[in-house]
């Protein structure tokens, strides 16, 4: 028996539980894996070997030839983490800008999403059960419908089209089959905290459901030292619905509705603006059959719609910036973004150790966005920072892979041709806007192979390339920046952005542990920016164009985590529990050869020279009263900055705005989590977030501090922008 072949034999239960949006027809027996019933604790899978959905086909992660890293459920549960932002950064994927509670970028091996959420500028793809989220903006996202999250780092596969350049964050959803019993829970905490949920899952004749309902809220929070930070307050929100049917052993459809945001959250933003705030939701409804072609086929098919919106209010009252007769009471930009598409997977077994998978996408989207501005007699209405577009993409694929050598060696390769067309849309108030129809084209490949030198350690090289279609405002935008005065034009001549990226890894596995490495190279190129044309009378021209100077990152990257009873052979016993666990990274080379004049530095900006999370859990189960404690600890490494924010000249001398690099230094932060189950499933648990109250911040270098290091005048009613500080919260769980 081949040793793929036990794999799937032992993990059969695992599978079921964890492949969701995965044919089910690799799982004989759901009803076998029906996870917790009523009154029990959530069984946690650790699974040396690790199943992943990343390349669009169940396999064990070491015969994946790309890295992937699982965020399995046992560390959402342990997590207080309110956001899927929040979550990420708990496990060191990359670096996490946080800009604000409702508003995050993320850059994984130097490609970034775009700092305000518009997903088409995205060059990290985020996805929610495999099909695309409709934003980049993770903030807005909470973990509690969350049964998993993949992040496939770098464009290990041909299954995803544009944005797949730095990497793919696929969010699975819980299901009646992996979520059920029912669950409630509630907690309080520090600066008003109240969160709560409802969840309720089961199967009942072929049936399985899922309901899920949260919420919580929390006022301005205070930062390390004491100062209370103004407008950080924020309302979360959300719910999700699932059902699916078993046909048969190989046949089932799923069907799951959400919907998730942030209400009214505070936007402090670069301009410390306590005037700003923002509401963001995100919803959708996907529908999915599995089956079974034959002795040798299977077939996937998704269709999903999707809404994202975001709601800004920004308006800037105060800041010297604009001229006092030119300051706003109201700027309100409304940003909708519809999406309707579908996936169509055949895969086959075609012969001996061969799996053949055949892929065609389609998808059409709407962006709409509106604007209002109000205040003093020269305030005059502006086109919103987005223009009006629609866009239609059609991509087929196939991605072969085969085994070799008793099943010691897989080789994989794939090719993937995508087709587009953009078109830029009426927009309000932009009335020089040059509305028209643009085509592209993007093929990219991956390839790589596997190899299993022992039965504890496997090799990996991968090779694989990617890209980022041009936006409908990078192709024929026409519109001024404030208040900085400058205008960009569009230039319909625009290619796509693209990625290269190269890998070796290296996975070791030993009984309750297992530690994988590797050393990656990705560089981006044809990066669309805009370039100085004209300065005639103070006033500032831009041109979009594909900048010549690629991003360079080199690294190495780390996850482990290991059972230490095992490991270390311990006499404890069965009830004892001890396991460690870290992510990191390490960039050896990070260069933007393509820096602004001015900058004063090459090093890439907005992503961690380094960064990592370890951690310890150790507790006892199987006694009267089951408990837990965990100690996570968080390193932001060092970071390079080109801010938009107005730096004290006291203290920064010389600043050109979003142009000159500062470094910032990095810091630790340490967490806290303990739990009691005081009763047959009651658990009370406790938290402590930022345990030495670090005043910080992971992007903004004038925190709130004394003596300010921001420029005050042109503030908007505070100094800086630092981090929550020592945070304390208290509930509890039911189960039944």
């Amino acid at each position: 028996m081949s040793r793929l072949h036990s794999y799937l034999i032992t993990a059969k239960a695992v599978l079921i539980a964890t492949a969701a949006g995965l044919p089910s027809a690799y799982a004989q027996d759901p009803s076998s894996a029906q996870g917790p019933q009523p009154g029990q604790n959530p069984q946690h899978y650790f699974l040396p070997e690790g199943f992943i959905t990343a390349t669009g086909r169940l396999e064990p992660v070491n015969r994946i030839a790309g890295t992937v890293q699982i965020i399995h459920q046992d560390r959402i549960e342990k997590s207080t983490a309110r956001s899927v932002a929040d979550l990420l950064a708990e496990n060191a994927v990359g670096f996490m800008s946080e800009w604000a509670p409702g508003q995050t970028s993320i850059n994984i091996r130097g490609a970034a999403t775009e700092g305000q959420g518009r997903d088409f500028k995205s060059q990290v793809l985020v996805l929610i059960n495999s099909h695309r989220a409709g934003t980049a903006n993770v903030s807005k996202l909470s973990v509690t419908d969350i049964q998993r999250i993949e992040i496939v780092r770098g464009p290990t596969s041909v299954v995803y089209g544009s944005q797949n350049m730095g990497g793919v964050i696929n969010i699975i959803l819980k299901t009646g089959r992996t979520a059920p019993g029912n669950l409630v829970e509630a907690s309080v905490g520090s600066w008003n905290l109240f969160q709560g949920m409802v969840q309720s899952g089961g199967v009942i004749d072929g049936f399985d459901y899922y309901l899920g309902l949260s919420g919580s809220t929390r006022d301005n929070y205070q930062v390390g030292g004491g100062q209370i930070e103004a407008n950080t307050g924020w309302t979360r929100k959300g719910g999700t619905a699932a059902l699916g049917y078993q046909f048969d052993a190989n046949n089932r459809v799923d069907m799951t509705v959400r919907t998730d945001g942030i209400y009214d959250a505070g936007f402090r933003g670069s301009s410390a603006n306590t005037f700003a705030f923002d509401t963001r939701y995100n919803q959708s409804v996907d529908l999915s059959y599995n089956g079974k072609i034959g002795n040798r086929g299977f077939l996937y098919w998704q269709g999903y719609y999707v809404q994202d919106v975001d709601d800004l209010n920004n308006p800037s009252p105060r800041s010297a910036l604009n001229a006092v007769a030119a300051r706003t009471t109201v700027d309100h930009n409304r940003r909708t973004l519809d999406i309707v598409g579908s996936r169509f997977q055949p895969s086959f077994n075609v012969w001996e150790g061969n799996q053949l998978l055949i892929g065609i996408d389609w998808e059409r989207s709407w962006l709409l966005s509106n604007r209002n501005r109000q205040g003093g007699r020269s305030v005059t209405q502006l086109s919103p920072q987005d223009n009006n577009q629609t866009e239609n993409v059609w991509a087929f694929y196939l991605e072969d892979s085969q085994s070799l050598l008793n099943d010691k060696m897989v080789v994989r390769g794939g090719v993937r041709q995508t087709m587009g067309t953009t078109s830029l849309d009426w927009t309000p108030f932009a009335t020089t806007l040059l509305t028209g129809t643009n085509n592209y084209t993007a093929t990219t490949y991956s390839t790589g192979a596997t190899y299993a030198f022992t039965d504890w350690m496997t090799g990996r090289v991968a090779a694989a390339s990617g890209f980022r279609a041009p936006t409908a405002t990078e192709l024929g935008a026409n519109f001024t920046t404030t208040p900085i005065g400058t205008t960009i034009f569009g230039n319909p001549g625009l290619s796509p952005e693209t990625s290269q990226q190269f890998e070796v890894g290296t996975t070791f596995n030993w009984l309750g542990g297992r530690l994988d490495t590797v050393v990656f190279q990705n560089t981006i190129a044809n990066r669309i920016a805009p370039i100085t044309t004209s300065s005639a009378g103070g006033r500032i021209s831009q041109l979009q164009v594909n900048n010549p100077g690629n991003i360079v990152v080199q690294g190495v990257e780390y996850q482990a985590e290991a059972d230490m009873i095992q490991t270390l052979k311990l006499g404890a016993k069965d009830a004892w529990n001890w396991k460690v666990f870290g992510n990191g990274y390490y960039n050896l080379k990070m260069i933007d050869y393509g820096a602004q004049v001015g900058a004063n530095s090459y090093m890439a900006t907005r992503i961690n020279q380094y960064g990592m999370d370890v951690g310890t859990l150790f507790g006892q189960s199987n006694v009267e009263m089951p408990w837990s404690f965990q100690l996570l600890g968080i390193l932001r490494g060092p970071m390079w900055y080109n801010t938009e924010e107005s730096l004290s000249p006291v203290f920064f001398p010389g600043q050109i705005r979003n142009t000159t690099v500062y470094q910032k230094d990095p810091f630790w932060i340490w967490k806290a989590r303990a739990e009691l189950e005081v009763l047959k499933g009651v658990k009370m648990f406790a938290a402590l977030n930022n345990i030495f109250d670090v005043n910080a911040h992971p992007i903004f270098i004038a925190t709130d501090q004394n003596p300010c290091r921001a420029n005050l005048v042109n503030q908007n009613g505070a100094c800086g922008n630092s981090m929550m500080g020592r945070e304390f919260i208290i509930g509890a769980q039911f189960r039944f």
